[in-house]
């Protein structure tokens, strides 16, 4: 991978990179980016605060990218990162984490659902009250399906237990990282990465801010039930061994549910002189055993895999293009440094 930004340019104080994944995001992102640069004026101006976005392209399939690498710097600096092609959210966040050059790291979506004016609020957390980690989450989930509510509900539920730091429930990946959080977070080597567990792990004053996701104003969401789904089963397999904990248990209570089922069958014979169930029993017993096993492998096949995937270490991201445009360039007129087709 290309030259990360030096620790000497990611501990400037105070600082702030914002960090926005994208995917194909073109018709909101002029909105969305003008809606930032007025609360990051605002934050220069009381705070003295100096702030970048960097916005990072995860193989959007429209004109996002060249939509981010036209926005105006006006009074803070603008990284657009494109990556190869689409790694996922995780990637992407882990790319805006490598390039923001500044002390502390907000991360918020690109579709408009997390508002920029809650940006203040975050940063006055970490700065009044001396939290390192300011995460959001949904005041309530009424708007949504039951199924979906007690699906999340089981989720965080199953990737908890036997945890010593939980991940609130809830918690989104809108959040600011302190700088000394940020840095923790960079020192996570694995390639299979949970954001929202990462950011929970690494400890430090954590406070949580509630808050009502706006509407999608622009494109459609690419989350349905099996995305959910695929991202839950890779943020248990990522994050804990729970999956591994259930299968054992689920183990123990069918051997546990055979010896009693035998021994009732065996007093039957030997007092009552009954009957003991023939085929629809051995059949209905063989089926259940099997599913089990099958379950159970899949499991293990997860965890397999991951392993296998750290293994080979390969790099979680490249980098297609990199660019900055520097606000005190675009005021003095100098062109942006741009570099084209740099892979990282």
């Amino acid at each position: 991978m290309a030259a990360k930004p030096s620790k000497s340019a990611r501990a400037r104080a105070p600082g702030l990179s914002i960090v926005v994944p994208l995917f194909n995001e073109a018709n909101g992102l002029a909105h969305l980016h003008a809606r930032i640069q007025e609360v990051a004026g605002r934050l220069k101006s009381e705070r003295g605060l100096v702030i970048e976005i960097v916005y990072v392209d995860d193989g959007s399939r429209d004109s996002t990218s060249d939509i981010a690498k036209s926005l105006p710097a006006g009074g803070l600096d603008v990284q657009v990162v494109t990556l190869s092609r689409n790694f996922g959210k995780e990637a992407a966040l882990l790319a805006g984490l490598d390039h923001a050059r500044l002390g502390a790291v907000l991360f918020m979506d690109g579709d408009g659902q997390h508002p920029p004016s809650l940006i203040e609020t975050l940063v006055k957390r970490w700065l009044d009250d001396g939290y390192d980690v300011v995460y959001t989450a949904k005041a309530h989930r009424e708007n949504e399906p039951w199924l979906r509510r007690t699906g999340v509900h089981w989720f965080y539920a199953l990737i908890n237990w036997g945890q010593r730091q939980k991940i609130p429930e809830d918690a989104g990946d809108f959040r600011l990282l302190s700088p000394r959080a940020a840095q923790a977070l960079r020192q996570m080597p694995e390639r299979n990465r949970f954001f929202k567990g990462l950011s929970s792990w690494i400890g430090f004053r954590q406070v949580r801010v509630d808050y009502e996701p706006a509407p999608r104003a622009y494109g459609m969401t690419t989350w349905n039930l099996w995305t959910l789904i695929g991202f839950s089963i890779e943020g248990l397999t990522s994050f804990t061994v729970a999956p591994l904990r259930a299968a054992s248990l689920l183990g123990l209570l069918l051997a546990a549910s055979a010896l009693l089922f035998g021994g009732a069958m065996l007093l039957q014979t030997l007092i009552y002189g009954g009957d003991v169930p023939g085929y629809p029993s051995l059949v209905v017993g063989l089926m259940v055993l099997g599913g089990v096993q099958l379950v159970m492998i899949g499991v293990l096949g997860e965890y397999v895999g991951k392993l296998l995937s750290e293994i080979k270490a390969r790099p979680v991201y490249f980098v297609a293009e990199h660019s900055l445009k520097s606000a005190e360039d675009e005021a003095s007129g100098k062109p942006r440094t741009e570099t084209p087709r740099a892979a990282e």
